[in-house]
């Protein structure tokens, strides 16, 4: 139990570029030239009668999602040099390649939320109706799956095991609706879960 405890922080710290996604997404609406982005990342088609992804899904959260969530992921490296960073680091963000880490984790976290958005609309789920467990995990997933192999290749699979990935996904949802209460009081939810 001690040792779940103490990588609570540092589970929240590694994930954190994919975490910040999904609100970079959203607080993007607020950003006046990002607006030329403001398209449907399914261009508007559907499938089977519903939407392919929905109109919510655009290519400027997107792009913004993932500029941020690489930010992050800088900024996580240049604090590597500070030891209470190092301390609760699971990687050496020294040694790793911190762009491709970035990307993947950001990419990855955003494509987790279209594909399970792709899910929603089939079980005509509405946009910004919440989807147990889907909703609060997603990000995760699809994180993951774009980690795991970087990882491997890199050699850091010790390190980022089976166990870390279990304890994140046992406190992303936990951190979801604290997120989505946090984000209806300030406003930029319309649905508080």
């Amino acid at each position: 139990m001690f040792e779940f405890l103490s990588l609570i922080l540092p589970c929240i710290y590694f994930l954190l570029p994919a975490h910040i996604v999904n609100i970079a997404a959203s607080l993007s609406k607020k950003i006046k030239p990002l607006m030329k982005l403001e398209i449907p990342i399914d261009f508007g088609r559907q499938y089977k009668g519903y939407p392919i992804f929905g109109s919510h899904k655009t290519w400027r959260g997107l792009f913004s999602g993932i500029v941020v969530g690489m930010s992050v992921a800088l900024l996580q490296s240049w604090l590597y040099q500070f030891e209470v960073f190092k301390n609760i680091s699971l990687v050496d963000y020294r040694e790793i390649n911190i762009f491709l880490f970035g990307f993947l984790m950001s990419f990855g976290a955003l494509f987790g939320d279209i594909i399970f958005a792709f899910f929603k609309r089939r079980k005509n789920v509405k946009p910004g109706a919440s989807w147990v467990p889907f909703d609060q995990i997603n990000y995760v997933i699809g994180a993951f799956l774009f980690l795991v192999p970087y990882f491997e290749m890199q050699s850091l699979n010790s390190i980022i095991g089976l166990k870390i990935w279990l304890i994140v996904f046992i406190l992303t949802p936990i951190l979801h609706v604290f997120g989505n209460h946090l984000g209806y009081w300030l406003g930029f939810q319309k649905n508080r879960f």
